[in-house]
């Protein structure tokens, strides 16, 4: 299981941060709920055909970030989403189908998903500086 993750090893962002997004973002949409198991380190490193201490450092990141657990007999499995303070989980339904309608604006208008990726990344970082 992959669950869709990918590797463009072309992408100047490091294979374990590329790992460590997809899978965090997974996470807080609940297509990897609470209890799901995630591959062992070596599996995944197999199917995306990078070496396992990439994987085992994405983990680690996770795992820091209170996301994943590794047990040692039941393998590494989801914790959940942080909480957000008010108790809500951060990725509520209203976001993803913003999300999920910004992707669809941006397709009928022939934007490609890097460039959109790179749209969302510039203005988000101008909002931080405000």
């Amino acid at each position: 299981m992959t669950a869709g993750i990918t590797v463009d090893l072309a992408d100047p962002v490091p294979p374990f941060e590329q790992i460590r997004r997809q899978l965090s973002s997974l996470i807080a949409i609940g297509v990897l709920e609470p209890g799901s198991r995630l591959p062992t380190v070596r599996s995944l490193a197999a199917d995306l055909g990078i070496a396992a201490g990439t994987v085992a450092r994405a983990y680690k990141e996770l795992e820091q970030q209170g996301l994943i657990e590794s047990r040692r007999r039941n393998g590494t499995i989801v914790v959940g989403p942080p909480q957000a303070p008010n108790g809500t989980i951060r990725a509520d339904a209203a976001v993803i189908a913003a999300v999920d309608g910004l992707i669809q604006t941006a397709r009928d208008a022939g934007v490609s998903d890097e460039t959109l990726i790179d749209l969302l990344r510039g203005r988000l970082a101008s909002k931080l500086d405000s």
